[in-house]
């Protein structure tokens, strides 16, 4: 058996030293329940809503985000991984996540295929299959939406022995109207990494960010507020969860034995998501992927904006 453990924050938009400490209170309790494999949220290091000056603290490789997870890897002799925007030498920004290993070295890296909605303002997509080889185990990785996508479970199944990512899936406004499509959307951010795990066939540690935050509504005068959706959980190779925390409940880790090993999982359908994601999340899809792209390039030095390449 391999204990694994996933971390849930509160984050301070922006506040990379805030949460960075918080990131490294979380891993040394999970390293202090045993886990040896440890996941942080995506953006650990500053949070994520449509803010355009997050990309501005995008730090390089070697940067704080990176440094933290060599560190705490080192220091406890464990993997530790995690997502942040991370600033390339192409002038680029991308949500990239790395894994350290217990030596404090860059063990891997995964880049985000397709930022979400208004992600797009802070960072383009990337195109590895994100697996990464280990001394013991392929790793896999999964952020947030690429949960949802076919290609995420078809490049992955019967290839990974332990799946590791995080989200920073935030809610639908506090509308009226829009009651019933957040109750939808909170379900499908709670269940997304278990049924993932159903598809890809291994284990799932999933970390999470909790807390409500404010910011522009994209393209329109309205301001967000909201808040992520939480539920850090670890599930096995069927789905099963066997440890869960959520949003309600704050910084905190869950900590869990897998089974680390891979097998073919659920056939997938062929179709582009692996869930049916409800008419408003399908427009805010549509607009918010085009409308941000627009800003990231109009934000981005001209020449390194030509040399992006970005897929729907």
């Amino acid at each position: 058996m391999t204990r694994v453990a996933a971390v849930q924050i509160n984050a301070d938009l922006g506040n990379v030293d805030y949460n960075l400490e918080a990131c490294e209170r979380q891993v040394d309790r999970a390293v202090a329940d045993g886990a040896e494999w440890i996941t942080l949220p995506e953006f650990f290091s500053t949070g994520v809503a449509y803010k355009t000056e997050l990309r501005q603290q995008a730090a390089p490789l070697s940067g704080a985000p990176g440094t933290l997870l060599a560190s705490l890897a080192r220091r406890h002799g464990v993997h530790v991984g995690g997502s942040a925007l991370v600033r390339d030498d192409d002038g680029h920004v991308r949500n990239a996540f790395l894994l350290a290993g217990p030596d404090g070295e860059l063990v891997g890296r995964h880049d985000k295929d397709l930022p979400t909605m208004w992600e797009n303002a802070l960072y383009i997509g990337g195109t590895d299959p994100g697996r990464i080889e280990t001394e013991s185990l392929t790793v896999g990785v999964a952020l947030c939406w690429e949960l949802l996508r076919t290609q995420t479970a078809d490049r992955l199944a019967n290839q990974v022995d332990l799946v590791l990512g995080g989200s920073g899936w935030w809610s639908i406004p506090r509308w009226p109207f829009m009651a019933g499509a957040e109750a939808r959307n909170a379900r499908r951010a709670t269940t997304a990494p278990a049924v993932f795990a159903e598809y890809v066939g291994a284990p799932v540690v999933h970390a999470a960010h909790a807390g409500e935050f404010t910011c522009d509504f994209p393209a329109t005068p309205f301001t967000y507020r909201g808040y992520c959706e939480g539920g850090a959980q670890i599930c096995d190779a069927t789905g099963k969860v066997l440890a869960f925390r959520g949003r309600d409940e704050g910084d905190g880790v869950v900590v869990a034995d897998v089974e680390a090993g891979r097998s073919p999982g659920r056939p997938t359908s062929g179709q582009f998501w692996l869930q049916r994601r409800g008419r408003i999340a399908a427009l805010a899809w549509a607009y918010q992927n085009v409308h941000g792209r627009r800003v990231y390039n109009r934000l981005t030095d001209p020449a390194a904006a030509r040399s992006a390449v970005v897929s729907e």
